[in-house]
């Protein structure tokens, strides 16, 4: 029997040209990474101004634990005009039902079910995902359009 996909509903909360930017991209140009910043930086710029670039309230969270004040957080990400948009609770629900999915396929135990949500946030709002980590969204959330490295 071949394991079951976690099933995609068409995106319900569509906003055009609306991108989620992954924590890891935003931490790359933040703290200047010698691999990743260029790539990150070269993504990030244009969406910037259009002022497309959206994060949820995880992705918010693993940002901050780079940061020992709300304040210092707020003013290291003025720059990048994001929107903070609310986890739909139907995300919860496709986020879990892609994170058991992975655990059936005997997914290490200590996967982050952050991404998971993530992957569900984008995928219901219609947003595409700036990610320089793409393999787990395309597995889990393959409707999911990704800006990701080849």
């Amino acid at each position: 029997m071949r394991p079951r996909r976690a099933r995609e509903p068409t995106a319900r909360y569509a906003v055009p040209r609306r991108v989620m930017v992954d924590s890891s991209v935003l931490i790359d140009v933040l703290d200047p990474d010698p691999v990743w910043f260029e790539w990150s930086a070269k993504r990030l710029a244009p969406l910037i101004d259009e002022g497309a670039l959206v994060i949820n309230p995880i992705i918010y969270a693993e940002l901050a634990a780079g940061y020992t004040t709300l304040e210092a957080l707020n003013a290291a990400i003025a720059p990048y005009a994001l929107v903070r948009d609310a986890l739909p609770w139907e995300a919860a629900f496709l986020a879990s039902q892609a994170f058991l999915l992975y655990r059936k396929r005997r997914g290490a135990k200590h996967s982050p079910l952050p991404d998971f949500y993530i992957g569900a946030h984008a995928s219901l709002s219609g947003y595409s995902l700036l990610t320089r980590d793409p393999r787990r969204y395309r597995e889990y959330f393959p409707k999911l359009r990704l800006i990701a490295p080849e």
